[in-house]
């Protein structure tokens, strides 16, 4: 394998993680499996690409190519790869577990709309004063439900103030005099 060929891999990684992380996965697969042919598949980068196209199969839906890769990485001679591979396909062969829809938000397709109801709409507002919302009026607060039992600290302070108060009256008189 020439340096060349080495770099060019290197390259065609980088551009396929970012394909990754922007969700392009598809693309992602592509160039993995691109970058992939070009390094020595027992060598640690090898092992790095081939990990990076295990989680972009699973994550563009090719759950079983995903696994048969898994396991083949499991072999793979550098260890920390064949130790990842390990934890990938327990993970990929664990059960799939079901949420009740009440836990998740549907998410609605903006992609299906026309070019015109994807714009801005403006609302109206009415010119009658009359039809405007008045303001909320203030919510007040019964005060014989308020507890005032743990209101220790307001008379521990007014006792320091007027302590306070009288030590400044005290220097002020005697200090003049």
């Amino acid at each position: 394998m020439s340096a060349e060929s080495l770099e060019n891999a290197r390259a065609i990684f980088q551009t396929a993680k970012i394909a990754f992380e922007n969700g392009q996965y598809r693309e992602a697969v592509e160039n993995l499996e691109t970058a992939s042919a070009l390094v020595a598949r027992n060598s640690r980068l090898g092992g790095e690409i081939e990990l990076w196209l295990v989680t972009a199969y699973e994550a563009s839906g090719r759950t079983e190519e995903a696994i048969a890769l898994c396991k083949q990485l499991q072999r793979h001679p550098y260890s920390e790869t064949s130790t990842q591979a390990r934890r990938l396909v327990y993970i990929l062969q664990a059960p799939k577990l079901q949420r009740p829809a009440e836990w998740m938000t549907q998410i609605p397709d903006l992609g299906a709309l026309s070019d015109n109801e994807s714009k801005i709409r403006l609302t109206i507002k009415p010119r009658n004063s009359s039809e405007q919302k008045k303001p909320a009026e203030p919510e007040f607060i019964d005060l014989s439900q308020v507890n005032t039992k743990d209101n220790r600290f307001i008379w521990l302070a007014l006792i320091v103030i007027s302590f306070i108060l009288s030590y400044l009256v005290w220097l002020s008189t005697n200090g003049a005099g």
